[in-house]
């Protein structure tokens, strides 16, 4: 994993929500603990927000990115995250989701935000159906190319 994409991830977990962020990829673990959390594999914890800890793999494994070709079921397809950040299903806590399962959404309507480096970005649906699934939970942290919703 290089260094930009490490800060990246640094950088979203101070700003958002998540204490706690571990990623598995073919060239080891990494994984983030905001704050004064336990120290993992017997390191000291740095004394600086977010605590960084990389351990490496005894088995390599491959991991297939998230796309929508493996997110599709039968019935649908994904509606796929644009980049790293935080989902939101709607604008602000107090106002209704931008979509629900079993809404009639329309090409380029707003289906969510993801937040990335304080910057909220409306995220628009990329074809007309329905929304049979919405795979992400409220305010959790999400991928590229991670699928958020499946429609029909």
């Amino acid at each position: 994993m290089d260094l930009r994409k490490l800060k990246t991830l640094i950088d979203l977990v101070s700003e958002s929500n998540v204490t706690e962020l571990e990623i598995t990829e073919a060239e080891g673990k990494v994984r983030i603990v905001k704050g004064g959390a336990a120290p993992v594999y017997g390191q000291a914890p740095v004394a600086l927000a977010p605590t960084l800890v990389a351990a490496p793999q005894a088995v390599q494994t491959t991991i297939e990115p998230a796309t929508a070709s493996n997110a599709a079921t039968a019935a649908g397809a994904a509606i796929t995250a644009p980049m790293v950040g935080t989902f939101y299903r709607s604008p602000n806590p107090s106002a209704d989701p931008f979509a629900e399962v079993g809404m009639q959404v329309k090409e380029g309507q707003t289906v969510c935000i993801i937040e990335a480096m304080k910057i909220l970005n409306e995220i628009e649906a990329d074809r007309s159906g329905t929304i049979k699934q919405i795979l992400v939970d409220n305010g959790q942290a999400v991928e590229y190319g991670q699928p958020l919703f499946i429609i029909e």
